[in-house]
């Protein structure tokens, strides 16, 4: 009888862990990135290229004139002036760490970031939620932080869009991922979703407020503020990821823009 009484309690822990797994490996993006309002599923569905009112061909496009050109969005800053066509997004001002919000982290990060640049002749623009219609750049980098329930859970991580037409925003990726890695020490978190590819300001097809689509672009998650060890330099200390960004636009664009 005690035997028939074991087998069925191990019987039934099997299945609430098996459960437990599936609910975790299904679970919805950390706090401060959920998936309706960043994922842009309609840029997932479509295989091609249409061209669009707005961008009708691109085969003859070309570079403006001018000095280096970055735009560095700030994620959720001001996102109570979302226009309509971005509504579906909220006013979430993102993860938190007590009554530091994100979206402050991440400005204190690009104006940082925008000082190192500008000392290099680079232009810059420090963007809000809403990113202007058609915004061109040379290299776009919308700036994130991460939260997660669990406050063990760490790590950067960067993703390119879905689709790219400059070809160039992996490469801008991997520049970025080694020298963040390199500058903060963080370890690269290998999760990126769906939720980053589909960033909806990268979606030129579907809003007016999105990049050009000859922007090279990349969504960074500087690490999680749900992490005390991250949370310590992301709010202490912005010099740091906001080096190692400036030092990969700087490479990056050195090496792939012609003036």
């Amino acid at each position: 009888m005690l035997n028939k009484k074991v087998a069925v309690i191990t019987a039934v822990l099997i299945i609430v862990g098996l459960a437990g797994s599936y609910y975790l490996s299904n679970k919805s993006e950390p706090i401060g990135y959920g998936a309706p309002p960043y994922l842009d599923e309609l840029d997932e569905a479509i295989p091609e290229y249409p061209f669009t009112d707005r961008y009708p061909d691109f085969s003859k496009w070309q570079r403006p004139e001018g000095p280096y050109k970055v735009g560095l969005q700030v994620g959720h800053w001001k996102s109570d002036e979302l226009p309509d066509e971005l509504e579906r997004l909220g006013t979430s001002s993102g993860t938190r760490n007590g009554s530091i919000a994100e979206w402050e982290v991440n400005l204190r990060i690009a104006e940082e970031t925008k000082t190192l640049l500008e000392k290099e002749g680079v232009v810059v623009d420090i963007l809000p939620a809403t990113v202007p219609k058609s915004y061109w750049a040379d290299a776009f980098v919308a700036i994130h932080a991460d939260g997660s329930e669990d406050y063990r859970t760490s790590g950067f991580k960067v993703a390119a869009p879905g689709r790219d037409l400059t070809h160039r925003s992996d490469e801008l990726v991997q520049i970025l991922e080694e020298e963040y890695e390199k500058v903060t020490n963080l370890p690269k978190d290998p999760n990126i979703s769906r939720n980053m590819t589909g960033y909806y300001a990268f979606s030129w097809r579907r809003h007016e407020h999105a990049i050009h689509p000859m922007t090279t672009a990349v969504i960074l998650e500087t690490g999680f503020l749900t992490n005390p060890h991250e949370a310590k330099m992301l709010i202490n200390d912005p010099s740091t990821p906001a080096k190692a960004i400036a030092q990969a636009l700087v490479r990056y664009l050195n090496a792939h823009v012609v003036l």
